[in-house]
This record gives C-alpha cells, sequence and structure tokens, in this order.
C-alpha cells in the first residue's frame, strides 16, 4: 500500500535531485557542526523539508541556494544547542587579564598546498577546519563559505560584531598554521 502522499514518479525524480545536491548539502553542513555524522542527520532532514517542497523545486532555478540555504540554517539551529558552552570558553580571559588568542605573525606562504589536487585541498581544509574551535569555526565558514556579512554573522550568532571579526581574524591564523603543519607533514612522508 503506498503512503499517503507518495509518487513513485516523483521519487525517481526526487533520487537524481537529491543525487546531483546531495555533495553540497553534506560539505555544507560539515563545515559549519565539524562532524560527519551531525553533517549526515542534518543532510537527510534538509532532504525531508525539500522532499515536501519538490513540487515547487524540481521546477525552480534557485533549487541549489534554497537547500543550501536551508542546510546553512539547520547547520547553525544545531550548533546554537551548544552556542552557550563554547561562548563561555571562547570568552574566558586569564587572570592576568591577557586573553589566550594565539599570535597572529604567521602569514601563508602562497605555495601553500600547491602540489595538491582540488580534491584533497578541500579534503585537508575540511579536516583541519573540523579542528578549530566551534566559535572561530563558525564564523570563518559562514563569511568565507556562506559569504555572509560579518554583521549578519553576528546577529546569526547572537555575539558582538567585534568578536566576529576577532574569530574570524584568529581563526585563519589557526588555519594557517595548522595547514602549514599538515602540508609539512605531507612533504616529510614523502621525501
Amino acid at each position: 500500500m503506498a503512503k499517503p502522499g507518495w509518487n513513485p514518479q516523483r521519487s525517481g525524480d526526487f533520487a537524481g535531485f537529491m543525487r546531483a545536491y546531495q555533495d553540497m548539502v553534506f560539505s555544507t553542513a560539515v563545515r559549519i557542526v565539524a562532524n560527519d555524522a551531525q553533517a549526515e542527520d542534518i543532510a537527510q532532514e534538509v532532504f525531508l523539508k525539500a522532499y515536501e517542497n519538490f513540487d515547487h523545486l524540481s521546477t525552480s532555478a534557485t533549487a541549489g541556494g534554497w537547500l543550501k540555504t536551508v542546510a546553512t540554517n539547520l547547520s547553525l539551529n544545531h550548533a546554537s544547542r551548544y552556542r552557550k558552552r563554547w561562548r563561555f570558553f571562547s570568552e574566558m580571559r586569564t587572570e592576568d587579564g591577557e586573553d589566550d588568542s594565539p599570535e597572529v605573525d604567521f602569514a601563508a606562504p602562497e605555495t601553500l598546498l600547491a602540489d595538491l589536487d582540488a580534491e584533497s585541498r578541500r579534503a585537508l581544509i575540511d579536516k583541519v577546519l573540523q579542528k578549530l574551535p566551534d566559535h572561530q569555526r563558525l564564523p570563518l565558514v559562514l563569511y568565507h563559505f556562506e559569504e555572509m556579512p560579518y554583521e549578519d554573522i553576528a546577529v546569526k550568532l547572537g555575539i558582538s560584531l567585534a568578536k566576529v571579526k576577532v574569530d574570524i581574524h584568529r581563526a585563519r591564523a589557526a588555519l594557517a598554521k595548522a595547514l602549514a603543519r599538515s602540508e609539512l607533514s605531507n612533504e616529510a612522508l614523502q621525501s
């Protein structure tokens, strides 16, 4: 017996639609939540919403943008469940008044990751991104991958504009250092 509202023809079309967008939806989610299993759950939820709206999405030229927006919002909702925890730790200061920020005197050389193909470079960046603390990774991903302005990031995450800028700056420095270490490790292994 068929499920109410379920159409086998529609399901076949939807399977192709889902295959076309599954990598984009998953990569959007994993960059924000930094956890493959959670990103898979989020992607599944995105496609459930897409199935509910498939009549409209199947003919829409903006279906990809809609999916990316839904994936971003669901991922941020997931991350916000843990926001109080990471905000508490990220805003802590040492007793002597100095913060625990990394030195930002490191500039990534232009040749960093130049020997890697695009897929390997993307995988390495995603791996390093997952190791950044939430309070740095989230603003960085929203700014660079989701192309969200600083002001919108501050509103979405419920933090000050200054904190967004500082966290992105620190995340860039940490990311560059981690990528440089990864490249040095790869060179040592290949030598």
